[in-house]
């Protein structure tokens, strides 16, 4: 830590500081509140689409188990593109999830199982979920981030700057003063001398016409 001037400009200067650490620490702790929210929804989302994907994958297992030959699902369908746009949490940019799209190869209703394409369907939801639910994780990610740095910057002021402000203050109040008073006390000592000198050059004077007379 560096060393404090003890001036009045130096005073100044922290005065200045402290108001605006604190004036600025409220935005921090409220923007912190608010990604701490933004968190706990976003794991709620995640869970909820992970349950989602449990859910259809049972579902889909339950009746491609009943058929003896293994599907190879890359010849029916395939992802063309995960389309993905912007938004901003608490002044995080984030990715958000608009939509998949597919290349699907419709099957040969005659050499291909019956089932095939609900099977096609419910991949392509299965996909979309899953690909829906990395994105929530990379927002809870950018988040989780800026919730890390956001808490080290409300550390610093409330720990570090705003207690070290307050102290930088005191120490120049009290230098300050001290020197006003020592100041007031040579003023005082200074006039005192300069009294006596008076009343003893107007005794001198007062001696010397009594010599004459």
């Amino acid at each position: 830590m560096a060393k404090v001037k003890l001036t009045k400009n130096a005073l100044k200067a922290e005065r200045d500081a402290l108001k605006r650490f604190q004036r600025y620490l409220p935005t921090l702790l409220l923007k912190k509140q608010q990604l701490q929210m933004e968190m706990r929804t976003l794991q709620e989302r995640v869970m909820a689409k992970r349950d989602e994907e449990d859910k259809l994958r049972k579902s889909m297992s339950s009746w491609i188990s009943l058929y003896a030959e293994p599907i190879d699902w890359s010849k029916y369908l395939s992802v063309k593109e995960v389309r993905q746009g912007e938004g901003n949490i608490a002044g995080v940019r984030i990715p958000t999830f608009d939509g998949v799209d597919f290349n699907v190869t419709i099957p040969d209703f005659f050499t291909t199982p019956v089932w095939l394409d609900d099977g096609i369907r419910s991949l392509q939801g299965l996909i979309s979920l899953r690909l829906e639910r990395r994105v929530l994780e990379r927002q809870y990610e950018l988040l989780s981030q800026e919730l890390r740095t956001t808490s080290q910057r409300v550390n610093l002021f409330e720990k570090v700057k705003i207690p070290e402000a307050k102290d930088n203050i005191r120490k120049i109040n009290i230098f300050l003063g001290d020197q006003q008073t020592s100041g007031v006390a040579r003023s005082k000592l200074a006039k005192g001398k300069s009294t006596a000198r008076a009343a003893a050059q107007d005794a001198a004077a007062a001696q010397n016409k009594g010599v004459a007379a």
